[in-house]
């Protein structure tokens, strides 16, 4: 079972940045698809950026693409999401998660489904 824990949330203007990570309870689930999701209230859960076993395979929303850079710390066991040039429209709550299949290539990324393991969510605010 895969334990994952988001920090790096805040309130940040406009054009600010800020890094989320995710720290995995077990260094194994780095070997698997893993990807970061937002969601705000009454909306269903979007996805923003996943990245593979290789960084061959990562994949951006088109609202991040750009401005988000998605890695990984394989040492530390965390996952990091990098976000630039931030927008209002990218407040919401922002979860990590992780697959439970190991690709070597090209993976399913988009559909919550695809995930089998879910942290709690960290809160990204930007003011205007």
């Amino acid at each position: 079972q895969a334990h994952l824990v988001e920090s790096g949330g805040g309130l940040v203007q406009a054009g600010g940045a800020l890094t989320l990570s995710c720290v995995t309870s077990a260094r194994t689930f780095m070997r698997y698809p893993m990807g970061w999701f937002r969601q705000t209230p009454g909306k269903e859960r979007e996805f923003v950026a996943a990245i593979g076993w290789t960084n061959e395979n990562i994949y951006y929303s088109d609202s991040a693409k750009g401005r988000f850079t998605i890695s990984r710390d394989i040492d530390k066991s965390t996952l990091i999401l990098q976000m630039n040039s931030l927008r209002p429209e990218d407040t919401a709550k922002y979860f990590c998660a992780a697959q439970s299949t190991f690709y070597s290539g090209e993976f399913p990324y988009a559909g919550e489904s695809n995930y089998a393991f879910w942290g709690q969510g960290t809160r990204v605010t930007v003011s205007s």
